[in-house]
């Protein structure tokens, strides 16, 4: 089981007071095996939270992840207290294709309303941090490496406050997203192959892709290149575990991006 390390100096700029919280009631594990005695626990609360909405992978397609470890390594991070459900995410690192250069995934994250603004998850924003160092280190890279965190999340939306709220406590934190107006990010279809099939093929779920470069948060632009190499970290990501056929949906394709050269405005992730 990999150990959890808590660096204060991973904390993004405006989740410092995370700092302030006591840790020593919580216990945090790490999942890397679908076969690890907590795994079943931790996805039963991401899915009935993600799962009817189709952002949830499902088992078989995250336990092909776990084993592509040391290509890349996905993981959840499961918070409890007294052996009670505090928190859980997941998140997978992976090395970008043309450097050293490692991104991670952060894919789902759910507290517990009882340790929301408590300063907790902005832990669960940066412990993916040592995660990337750990797979820059097993390919021999540098610990120091380049590190960008990234996000699938949905557009904001007035009239679905739960979403407003995860999107102020990302902009609180540092995060930005990408000109979702240049950029037409789409996730695959997490759907079952014969869901997918039985309703005519893959449909492609619209986000907007929020990010954090590490040492960098007070840019306020990207380039086309470097957008294309994040998006093209999630895809390779996702590809190894879905059929090639629903990637090949031409909203999944790289064509569309703004070309290397040009300069995107990072934004506030509220910003409509």
């Amino acid at each position: 089981m990999a150990q959890i390390v808590f660096f204060p100096a991973d904390l993004a700029p405006g989740d410092t007071r995370s700092t302030a919280i006591d840790l020593t009631p919580f216990r945090f594990d790490c999942i890397r095996s679908i076969n690890d005695p907590l795994f079943e626990f931790a996805y039963a609360r991401l899915w009935a939270e993600f799962g009817t909405k189709d952002e949830m992978e499902l088992r078989e397609t995250l336990e092909r992840r776990f084993q592509l470890a040391p290509q890349l390594l996905y993981e959840m991070i499961l918070v409890r207290r007294d052996e009670q459900f505090v928190a859980v995410r997941d998140h997978t690192a992976i090395l970008a294709r043309d450097d050293d250069h490692a991104v991670v995934h952060l894919s789902h994250v759910l507290v517990d309303p009882i340790a929301r603004r408590t300063g907790l998850a902005g832990w669960l924003r940066a412990l993916p941090i040592e995660t990337c160092r750990e797979l820059l280190a097993s390919h021999g890279g540098e610990r120091t490496g380049r590190i960008t965190l990234i996000a699938e999340m949905e557009c904001p939306s007035a009239e679905v406050p739960a979403r407003m709220i995860r999107l102020q406590a990302y902009e609180r934190a540092g995060f930005k997203k990408i000109d979702p107006a240049l950029v037409h990010y789409h996730q695959p279809d997490f759907r079952a192959p014969t869901v997918i099939d039985a309703t005519g093929g893959p449909r492609p779920l619209p986000f907007q892709l929020i990010v954090r470069r590490c040492g960098r948060e007070h840019e306020r632009v990207i380039s086309g290149d470097e957008t294309r190499t994040l998006v093209q970290a999630l895809y390779d990501i996702y590809a190894p575990q879905f059929r090639p056929a629903d990637l090949a949906h031409p909203q999944l394709s790289l064509d569309q991006y703004p070309d290397p050269g040009a300069i995107i405005a990072l934004q506030p992730p509220t910003q409509c």
